[in-house]
């Protein structure tokens, strides 16, 4: 950095304290034979008393193993709970494209389909 100022130094403080309190955390990597890419998404609907606006989640896994999630408040309001599980659904789908793309450039390319589970019937 060219210009630090308080507040990168506070988010530094930040990192290194989590990054001490963690030292005795990993990650578990497990050997299988599935090259599957397969996505979990959820949202609740106007989960937000103050807002009305939804919350939407998901994980990614590859094998067996989970390699990326996200939890974010929605910046739409949704209109009903298949539209906030719809746009759960979108995000999730752009990081499976991003992480198939990832995959094709380290040349290890998956040959079969990204699987999304949803857990709402009107958007199947």
């Amino acid at each position: 950095m060219h210009n630090p100022r308080e507040p990168y130094l506070d988010a530094l403080k930040r990192i290194l304290r989590y990054v001490r309190g963690t030292i005795d955390h990993g990650l578990q990597l497990h050997v299988s034979t599935t090259t599957q890419l397969t996505a979990y998404t959820d949202a609740d609907w106007a989960g937000c008393p103050v807002t009305r606006l939804s919350t939407s989640g998901y994980c990614v896994f590859l094998k067996d193993d989970l390699r990326s999630w996200s939890a974010k408040r929605q910046t739409t309001l949704s209109r009903s709970s298949a539209e906030a599980e719809y746009r759960g659904v979108a995000n999730v789908v752009g990081e499976t494209a991003w992480i198939r793309n990832l995959l094709l450039e380290l040349h290890a390319p998956l040959h079969t389909a990204t699987l999304v589970y949803c857990d709402n019937v009107s958007v199947v």
